[in-house]
């Protein structure tokens, strides 16, 4: 009979951090759009399969949305001496909002009539 007593635990390597994160973070995003689905009617989505897809879209654009606000970032620090604060502030405001905007259109675009937001222009503006 072995004992575990005397084991070593062993530091995650990044690249298992990295799977756990985005493993994580998907699965956070198929719960959401599945209560959403449930539970709110102005979300349709007609299979497992497209909002575990629509997940994983959704994760590659935030990643591509951070890392353009980061780089965005990044420039304005290096080029601008006045006001910095407040341009990167109304720059990562700008890029989010129109991140919001692109991603429901990928959404759109990818999925089509298999998932819906309802509300005027297809989710944008879903509370009227």
């Amino acid at each position: 009979m072995s004992t575990t007593a005397n084991a070593v635990p062993i530091a995650a390597s990044s690249k298992q951090r990295i799977f756990i994160r985005y493993f994580t973070a998907i699965l956070t995003d198929l719960v959401i759009l599945g209560l959403f689905s449930q539970y709110w009617d102005r979300v349709e989505i007609s299979s497992f399969t497209v909002a575990l897809a629509a997940a994983v879209l959704l994760q590659v654009s935030l990643k591509a949305t951070v890392f353009l606000e980061h780089k965005t970032a990044e420039y304005i620090n290096k080029r601008s001496k006045k006001f910095t604060r407040l341009k990167r502030g109304l720059a990562a405001w700008a890029i989010l909002f129109v991140s919001k905007l692109l991603i429901l259109e990928a959404l759109n675009i990818a999925f089509g009539d298999d998932m819906n937001f309802i509300g005027k222009w297809h989710g944008w503006y879903p509370l009227l």
